[in-house]
């Protein structure tokens, strides 16, 4: 109780600052890739932005969160959505379509969401202070034990939305690519019937 009385804003430990530092990095990422017309650089954006988060989770002393960040996240997602991206032939260039005009309104509900969320989260952890000097508080034992009681259901949902993504893309490549062949193999035919 000692050490936790000693901690405050005013007195900040250097693994603090770096803590903010990459969350102020983090949310830069994070606000390129929603502003950004340009659907690959959003990707890679999106990129630093998670791996921010994965500095984020070391820095909580939670390792095994990190790497599970990085490599599913990083890993996976991410080439998921380039993949996705590739398949339906998106633009790489940039894309003015890609915004709708509403952006007062998704500015609006965004800041009502960040600021829920904050005010949640300062009240739930006003009081807590994280020992970083103590045992690991990520470990995989209480990772997986928490992960997998309470928070299955959504884990199996995400990864069901995430395949529905896969097999949407899919289909819609292979709906253009059919498109495009009906009409390159018709159009010479139509042609020749018409010379006759």
């Amino acid at each position: 109780m000692a050490e936790a009385a000693g901690h405050g804003f005013l007195s900040p430990s250097g693994v603090e600052i770096a803590f903010v530092l990459v969350g102020l990095l983090t949310f830069g990422a994070a606000l390129v890739t929603v502003t950004t017309r340009q659907l690959v650089h959003a990707a890679l954006w999106l990129v630093v932005a998670l791996g921010g988060l994965a500095v984020e989770y070391l820095l909580l002393t939670a390792e095994f969160i990190a790497w599970v960040q990085v490599l599913i996240y990083l890993g996976s997602v991410v080439v998921l959505l380039l993949f996705g991206l590739m398949l339906t032939k998106a633009p790489i260039g940039h894309s003015p379509d890609a915004d709708s005009g509403n952006r007062a309104v998704a500015l609006g509900v965004a800041v009502v969401a960040a600021a829920s969320l904050i005010w949640v989260v300062v009240d739930a952890f006003r009081t807590t202070w994280i020992d970083l000097e103590g045992p690991a508080q990520g470990s995989t034992e209480v990772t997986g034990t928490f992960l997998f009681r309470s928070w299955v259901l959504p884990f199996e949902a995400l990864s069901v939305l995430l395949l529905a993504a896969l097999v949407g893309a899919i289909v819609l490549s292979r709906k253009t690519g059919d498109t495009n062949a009906r009409a390159n193999s018709g159009a010479p035919s139509r042609s020749g019937k018409e010379k006759r």
